[in-house]
């Protein structure tokens, strides 16, 4: 097939109304199931609207349950009232989501562009950096929201330097204020943290539990009256992708990408509706995407954990935590890394265990106690994959596990 007839044949498709709809980035005017969420966080923030800065806000739950929807809504409806109860307060946002930016100094540059302050992408230090940012800051009459999205990545990659500093910069300000959003999938992620930014952050703190398979039923068929022209979704599309997504601990974010992906495999194929097959097929190509991309953003330490329960996977099929912390010592040593402690090798395992990357289970020894036995729960390819777009490990790492 040419590159002509696949474009014509997208021209011609008639599946689709909108896909911009789909996309986790989208936020709808309605976020069903999520009222009681909203709502808590707007009392936090609705001192806002005349100008007042309200508590730091903490946010926790896990990955697909809304808690980046409904704070963008929320600001959203802040920002609009605002205008007219607080209009010589400006309000400003900076959304940052610290997968990406799990640096530092990262963060602060984010920052100081979104105040238009020019600063060099490298090359100061972070002192000077927020230095600069402080007095931008200060020439501004505004309300700074800053939403730090996934910010359990920062302070594994960078510790809480930066947040430290962020929740004590008011008593700086002049005409300025700053209010932090703190959003995370990491239930444990305030025990990484110093007692005095743990205080400081988590003034107010809301949890999002996982949707149930009714509940992301109702937000696939909401988004789908919108995004696709009227009878192309076979009557068990829906149902389905709620089931597979509320396997995932009710992951939305996860639904809507296996229905966009079903549809757009349906409209590749020229098929005039999606049907439940498309969603299966498009359930596999998610998974395997998923694994790699899992992998390629973890921090190094996790992506050292990984490796080494791959290396002993080569001598058994499951390690213990034990087994598993020693081959995680070597592989710091050669690469002459201080190492994290057993406890937290252990929290990693946890974590990796919640997101499906290994499988760990506690089993009984008898005598000698209980111990945690843990596999790899992804495809070897997967992991390779995922490990490759490390520049620190492809070369290291290369005789060991890349092959």
């Amino acid at each position: 097939m040419s590159i002509d007839e696949i474009i014509q044949k997208v021209l011609t498709a008639r599946i689709f109304k909108d896909r911009e709809r789909l996309r986790p980035d989208y936020v709808p005017e309605n976020l069903p199931h999520r009222e009681r969420e909203i709502n808590r966080l707007a009392e936090i923030l609705a001192p806002a609207v005349k100008g007042a800065r309200p508590s730091n806000a903490f946010i926790y739950g896990l990955p697909g349950t809304g808690k980046t929807a409904v704070t963008r809504y929320v600001l959203r409806k802040i920002d609009s009232y605002s205008k007219n109860y607080a209009p010589s307060v400006g309000l400003r946002f900076a959304y940052i989501n610290c997968r990406n930016e799990n640096t530092n100094y990262r963060v602060l540059f984010t920052l100081c562009c979104c105040l238009d302050e020019k600063v060099p992408f490298t090359g100061l230090s972070t002192a000077e950096l927020f230095r600069r940012f402080v007095r931008t800051l200060n020439t501004q009459r505004m309300l700074f929201f800053v939403v730090l999205d996934e910010v359990d990545f920062l302070v594994k990659v960078s510790g809480d330097d930066v947040l430290y500093k962020l929740t004590r910069i008011n008593p700086e300000l002049h005409e300025a204020r700053l209010s932090i959003i703190g959003i995370t999938n990491d239930l444990n992620f305030v025990e990484y943290l110093d007692p005095r930014v743990k205080s400081s952050l988590g003034e107010e703190e809301l949890v999002f539990r996982p949707y149930t398979t009714e509940e992301l039923a109702d937000i696939l068929l909401q988004r789908a009256r919108t995004a696709f022209n009227e009878g192309v979704l076979e009557e068990s599309v829906i149902p389905l992708c709620a089931s597979l997504a509320a396997r995932e601990h009710g992951d939305a974010r996860r639904a809507l990408d296996l229905l966009r992906v079903a549809a757009e495999i349906a409209e590749r194929e020229g098929s005039p509706r999606v049907l439940e097959e498309h969603v299966r097929r498009a359930y596999g190509e998610i998974e395997k995407d998923r694994a790699v991309e899992i992998v390629k953003s973890m921090p190094l330490h996790t992506k050292l954990v990984v490796a080494a329960v791959y290396l002993l996977r080569n001598k058994k099929c499951e390690a213990t935590t034990g087994e598993i912390y020693d081959a995680y010592k070597s592989l710091c040593r050669k690469l002459m890394m201080d190492e994290l402690t057993q406890r937290r090798i252990s929290d990693i395992l946890n974590e990796l265990d919640m997101l499906g990357v290994v499988n760990a289970k506690v089993t009984s020894k008898g005598r000698y106690g209980r111990t945690k036995v843990v596999r790899l729960a992804i495809s070897e390819k997967a992991l390779i994959d995922g490990l490759k777009s490390d520049v620190r490990l492809s070369s290291f790492l290369s005789c060991e596990i890349l092959g």
